[in-house]
């Protein structure tokens, strides 16, 4: 089953607008109960204090994380993420852990791009704030969705489905989703932001995100507006 290829732009987000998104998920985790590891609050200026001590944030891209998916409308189609811990496939013996943790926060009426992963495994856990639907497709290796019943596995439950079904995960409830799965994320378009907790295998996000719309694209340019509030996990060098 194809799908329409959206026209991705050569777009770019602004500053301000990602700064924004950091402070909204901020606020999102501390209303859920949540706490984030001291380097999410290090400034610019104390990034640029920080030794070799801490490669292991730099070069497993910890910390925050806001894309459009190169789209061009973050309210529409967009994720703020914030990696908590991660390994490293391409440096095994240095980075070693088999797992990584994240945190991701949804705006209402927000969606995320249909794709799946070849090696991760993982657990979307809603944290609270709001409902968020997933929907499910077994996909194939050559990125279509497959006509066939997909397995659903929802916090110890397992059960067979038809392609496309759709999944509410409550605050407090959980889904698994193996490799060659294809999933989306819907918001509602009303009610609060949802802040959305993530458990899996070592997370790779340069070789293992494989879209359904493969002109979609992963880490936005950035026009300078203002000044960083928080550095993204991308660019911690270039602000070394």
């Amino acid at each position: 089953m194809k799908g329409e290829a959206f026209i991705s732009l050569l777009t770019i987000m602004k500053r301000s607008e990602i700064n924004q998104v950091i402070i909204d998920m901020e606020m999102l985790v501390l209303k859920c109960g949540f706490r984030l590891p001291p380097f999410a609050d290090w400034t610019v200026e104390e990034w640029k204090e920080k030794n070799s001590e801490y490669d292991e944030i730099r070069e497993n891209k910890l910390g925050w994380d806001i894309t459009d998916f190169g789209l061009g409308n973050f309210r529409k189609w967009g994720f703020g993420l914030f990696t908590i811990r991660n390994g490293n496939h391409a440096m095994p013996d240095k980075y070693p852990k088999t797992y990584a943790e994240k945190l991701l926060c949804m705006y209402p009426g927000q969606k995320a791009q249909i794709h799946y992963h070849k090696s991760k495994m993982e657990d979307i856990i809603n944290r609270g704030g709001n409902d968020v639907t997933i929907k499910l497709w077994n996909g194939s290796e050559d990125l279509q969705l497959l006509d066939t019943d997909v397995e659903v596995i929802t916090d110890g439950r397992r059960r067979m489905r038809p392609a496309g079904t759709e999944i509410v995960l409550h605050p407090g409830e959980s889904i698994t989703i193996p490799p060659y799965l294809f999933h989306d994320f819907i918001m509602p378009d009303t009610g609060e932001m949802a802040l959305l907790g993530e458990v899996s295998k070592c997370n790779d996000d340069d070789n293992d995100n494989f879209w359904y719309n493969s002109k979609v694209g992963r880490f936005p340019e950035i026009e300078e507006d203002e000044r960083p509030y928080r550095l993204l996990c991308n660019e911690y060098n270039k602000w070394k």
